[in-house]
């Protein structure tokens, strides 16, 4: 299998929306709206996490082999900047929403609920399509994946039915969350060189192929909740390419805090 400067750029496209999705969603630890929920969402967020190790650490050997650089998870997690993350725009935006004044406004679980489902739908047909890389060790991470991300296409489907189809004010939250972030998930279907080149090599699918698909599981879910599809936008975001909303930097200003503070530190 040659090894590309796309194939890296595409495993650690993968990592970095793991890692950053899982960085947000630890924020309900302590947090959560019931105590089950606090569980959930930090397990969610492990699991995240988790993916994005085994990730980075492929991205490394893959590094490795093309450039003889040696890097850890640690490195890509912790000591890039704002503009060598790829991750997608939607993972990075805060819990808040639409129905906030400001950024200092409490947490709105709506908001976080329909951005895992939208998240957990599109990675439950990606890993799958994974499963048959030429990149074996790809391969194997997508294949462990799926069983977690089942679990959170399930949790967030069914709160999303619970908000949707509930009380009037859980309705209206579900149904601004859908309107707010549903936009940011064109980013996950253009399609540019680094998936083209993966796509040709048989590394990954050009997920613009996974998009009637998604779209049919999506609507499926918003139609059993009762809410109503926004209109489509032009605009295409592009957190992928390393041109990011005005919340990453506090995400890994957060994030990366202590590791810049004791560079080398170990525990």
């Amino acid at each position: 299998m040659d090894i590309t400067p796309q194939h890296l750029s595409y495993v650690l496209r993968l990592a970095d929306s793991a890692l950053i999705l899982g960085q947000r969603n630890t924020e309900w630890c302590g947090h959560g709206p019931v105590l089950e929920e606090d569980i959930a969402l930090s397990n969610m967020s492990l699991d995240l996490i988790g993916q994005a190790r085994l990730l980075y650490t492929h991205a490394a050997s893959l590094e490795q082999a093309m450039t003889g650089k040696t890097r850890t998870e640690d490195d890509y997690a912790y000591f890039r900047a704002e503009g060598e993350f790829a991750n997608y725009t939607l993972t990075e935006l805060p819990h808040y929403g639409p129905l906030s004044g400001t950024a200092q406004a409490e947490k709105d679980y709506a908001v976080t609920i329909v951005r895992n489902f939208l998240y957990a739908s599109l990675m439950a047909h990606l890993w799958t399509a994974l499963t048959a890389s030429t990149d074996s060790q790809l391969a194997a991470i997508a294949s462990k994946s799926i069983k977690e991300t089942s679990y959170h296409l399930h949790h967030s489907r069914e709160w999303l039915l619970r908000f949707g189809d509930g009380t009037a004010e859980s309705h209206r939250r579900a149904q601004a969350a859908l309107d707010y972030l549903l936009p940011y998930t064109r980013e996950f279907f253009s399609v540019d060189d680094v998936e083209q080149r993966i796509a040709a090599a048989g590394v990954g699918p050009l997920t613009a192929d996974l998009q009637d698909a998604w779209f049919d599981d999506v609507r499926e879910a918003f139609d059993e909740a009762t809410l109503s599809l926004p209109e489509p936008v032009k605009h295409i975001t592009t957190g992928k390419h390393g041109e990011h909303s005005e919340h990453m930097g506090f995400v890994l200003a957060e994030m990366q805090s202590i590791a810049r503070q004791h560079p080398g530190a170990t525990w």
